[in-house]
């Protein structure tokens, strides 16, 4: 889909910035999307001028994570990875560096956060 040759990723979901994962959010669910299809998907959660989601997807570009090809006037983005393939590649970085490569300590981890530690979890997300 890009003119240039396909880039290998060379970071880790977990490298982004909240912002750029917000944007690929949109991606995934969108499929393939503009600047403008983007910067309304994230208008009611995330509100940004749209040069700097335009700025936002071109740097996903270049760090290998999406692809883009020139349609019209307008760049039409699409994610190199399904949000499964980034999920599970940013849960394997997380248990290999903090659970010694064991998922059943990242699951007892998680089945013992209290409700209040979860509460704490979703409000640091927003």
């Amino acid at each position: 889909m890009s003119n240039s040759p396909v880039r290998i990723i060379r970071r880790s979901i977990l490298d982004l910035a909240p912002l750029e994962l917000d944007c690929m959010n949109a991606l995934w669910r969108l499929g393939e999307a503009t600047v403008r299809d983007v910067h309304a998907a994230l208008a009611t959660t995330r509100p940004r001028a749209y040069t700097t989601i335009m700025t936002i997807l071109d740097r996903l570009a270049q760090k290998g994570v999406v692809e883009r090809q020139k349609t019209g006037r307008a760049w039409l983005y699409k994610a190199h990875l399904s949000a499964d393939q980034a999920r599970t590649r940013a849960v394997a970085r997380l248990v290999e560096g903090f659970f010694e490569g064991s998922t059943e300590a990242l699951a007892s981890h998680l089945s013992s956060l209290s409700s209040s530690a979860q509460a704490n979890l979703r409000r640091d997300r927003e």
